[in-house]
Order: C-alpha cells, then structure tokens, then sequence
C-alpha cells in the first residue's frame, strides 16, 4: 500500500517543516482574521523557534465558539479568506457554522481513508449525513481525493440503501459502525447480499471491541478516524489499531491538561488541542473537549506500515460533558435550551443509556405537579429534536429527584 513521504519523515524534519507552516499560518491569520488580530496581537510568529513555543499561545475552547459566532457572525472572526473562496457553510448542534474552502479534500481525510484500504476505482457507500452538517463532505472530499468514487446514501431509509449495496455492489462503507451492523442485519433479514463490502472507515460514535469483532467475522476490515467538523482529520488508526491512532500530518496535536493550557507529561491523559494549517479557517491551539494521551511507544517505534508521526490512544472520554449520541455532538447548554418554555420543570437532566448505535437519550425532569407533566410530554419531545435532531424519551420526577452534582448530561452507555 502506497504511504506518502510526508508520513515517513523523520521527528526533526516533521518538526521543522510544520514550524515553518506554524509561522506562515499565524502570519496570515493575524492579517486576515478579526479574532486573531486581536488573540494574537503580541505574538510575532518571526521570533517562534520551535514547536515548543505553541505552548504559550492562548488556547480557544470549542464549547466557546457558539458565542463567539453570535457575538460576530457568520464565524467568530475566525475566517481568513473572502467568501468567493468557500465552497460551503454546514451548521453543527450548538448552533455552529463551519466554512469548507475549495480544495477538494479540504478536511484531510484522503490519509486515513488510504490507510484503512481503500484505493482509486472503489465505490463507496457513505452514509454520513447530507444534511446541514459536514460528516459526509467530511469523507467524500477525501474519497474523491483518493480516486474514489461514491454512493450518496446518507442517514435512513435503510432498506433502501440495502436494495442498492445488493445491486451496485459497493467495497467500501463509511460511516457509524453501528449503521453498517444495522444494514448488514437488515439485508439479511431481507434476503438481499451485502458481501462485497470488503473495508470501512468509521467515525461519528465510538467502535466498541465486539463491534469490530462482528464485523471481523464478515470480513470487513474496520478503519477508524478522529475528526471534527472545525479542524478536520486530528488522527487515525493504521493497520494495527491496538497501536492507536496516528496523528495527521496537516495539524499539530497536543496533550494539554484539562481546561487549561499546559502541555501534559508524555504518556498522561488530557485534553485534545490542535493548530491546523488551513488557510481559510486557521484554528490555532484549538480545544476539542476530547481527552487521550500520547502513547510513548510512538517515540521510539513506527508503525510496521512506517509512519512515524506520534500516536495517541484513541478517544478517552471528554473533559466536559459534551457528548455524542448517534454521530451528533450534543451540549449541556442544550438541555437548558430545550427546557427554557417550561417553567414548571424545576431543573433536568439527559441521561444516555443502553449500548452504542441503539443507545436512548432521555430527559429526566422534575416538576412539582405530576398533573402538568403529561401535557408536556409532547412538546418537549419536539422541543429536544429541533435542538438536537435526535429523538428523545421524556420521564418526569418529583423536585430533588436528581443528583446535585452539577451535571446536565449523564453518561451510562455501555462500550463493551
């Protein structure tokens, strides 16, 4: 399998040229994006003499940007390129708006689909939403990037995508791993064959180890990826994945600690912050939320494939309480959001419960009057989609049912 050179280089030279790439970023960042102007205003990217110096740049949290956006809109200030050189605009939960430019793999994901196995004349069933937000652009722009060409399928209508594996036959999936579980079993409850799909690259929701073992046993190889819809292609697993992932070679990727900015002791769990050299939308030590580590085994050692850029040991959970259900971030902001045109709800809490892929989100509310609690079943269902695009149960409480710690997301899937 072909390796870019970029994906061999030795620590120094990788450490040099994205140096040089840090510099030019800032440079043009500070002269063509507001808010970098203003962060970045006592920073002189000409005296940075190496990558060690990132550390003492402000970090900007995404749990942040949401505002930022709508105290400057469309971007917070964060856009470096005129209008005529975007492509799209998606919108992400929050509400979040994020700018594609023109290059075709804008995202960077043409790496992590390589490595996953796929190659030039693969038909690829992506079912990553089209809607609003970026996931499947996310993937498409890559594949096309590779040589790949592609079936559109999206999210729903799952017999329908299953008549057109059976008959287009496609090799490749992307998409959630519990979608591809959900289609395999419904083609074979429909007695239609969905055995050409040979190789998958998945995001979106976490790959559970039995997961990946069903799939195994039908011998689909499973790629996985880490990114996000502001930077990217963070990293991605090779042909190993007990190895972890292999971070990009168009970002730099930091371990900082929690909250904060302070770069964490090798081999210590963190939160996730990236630079990225995009020229349209430069995020510069940007804060995902996510935690993991760098794994210092990666120091010393490639991949057997040969990449030698640093690994991090996947996705570890997230230092607040943002989460995903079904591909979709949602945020405890959302939950007041969702609450806010019901004053007899007293406080609430969305619990997530059951395995990934068929997990349930619930909204646990408490009321003083049992007796309103049924009229407002409906509306907040309704309400909780509109904020989300997920469905949602609703349970009601009585006052001091829920715990005082702080929490408006709970947690409690299983991901064995």
């Amino acid at each position: 399998m072909t390796i870019d050179p970029q994906e061999r280089r030795s620590r120094a030279e990788r450490e040099q040229s994205q140096l040089g790439q840090l510099c030019e970023t800032i440079a043009h960042a500070k002269a063509n994006a507001p808010f970098y102007q203003q962060a970045l205003s006592a920073v002189d990217p000409a005296k940075l003499s190496s990558l060690s110096d990132l550390a003492a740049l402000p970090v900007t949290r995404k749990s942040t940007l949401s505002g930022l956006q709508a105290s400057s809109p469309p971007f917070g200030g964060f856009l470096a390129a005129p209008f005529t050189q975007l492509r799209r605009v998606f919108q992400s939960p929050g509400p979040i708006y994020e700018p594609q430019g023109m290059s075709v793999d804008h995202f960077g994901m043409m790496r992590a689909l390589r490595a996953a196995g796929f190659q030039s004349g693969d038909l690829v069933h992506n079912s990553f939403s089209y809607h609003l937000s970026p996931g499947a652009w996310i993937i498409e722009g890559g594949l096309h990037a590779l040589g790949c060409w592609v079936l559109p399928a999206g999210i729903g209508q799952t017999e329908q995508q299953v008549q057109a594996i059976s008959q287009l036959k496609p090799v490749g999936y992307t998409g959630t791993p519990s979608f591809l579980k959900i289609l395999i079993e419904k083609g074979a409850e429909m007695g239609l064959p969905t055995s050409s799909l040979k190789k998958a690259m998945v995001s979106g929701e976490a790959l559970t180890p039995s997961t990946r073992q069903w799939l195994a046993e039908r011998n689909i190889r499973v790629g996985q990826a880490y990114a996000t819809a502001d930077l990217g292609m963070i990293a991605y697993e090779t042909a190993d994945p007990a190895l972890g992932m292999v971070m990009t070679e168009d970002a730099i990727v930091e371990i900082v600690e929690p909250g904060g900015s302070t770069p964490m002791p090798l081999g210590e769990v963190g939160e996730v912050v990236v630079t990225t050299f995009n020229r349209e939308y430069p995020m510069i030590r940007f804060a995902t939320g996510d935690l993991s580590a760098i794994d210092p085994q990666s120091l010393k050692s490639p991949t057997p494939c040969g990449r030698t850029n640093l690994r991090i040991k996947g996705w570890l959970g997230r230092a607040d309480q943002t989460t995903k259900v079904r591909g979709m971030f949602v945020h405890p902001g959302q939950v007041g959001q969702i609450i806010k045109n019901f004053p007899d709800i007293k406080k609430a809490r969305l619990v997530l419960s059951g395995a990934i892929g068929s997990d349930t989100m619930t909204l646990h509310c408490e009321v003083a009057d049992a007796g309103a609690a049924a009229a407002m079943t409906a509306p907040l269902i309704e309400s909780a989609r509109e904020i989300t695009r997920l469905r949602c149960e609703v349970r009601f409480v009585g006052i001091g049912s829920l715990p005082e710690d702080g929490k408006q997301i709970e947690d409690a899937r299983s991901y064995a």
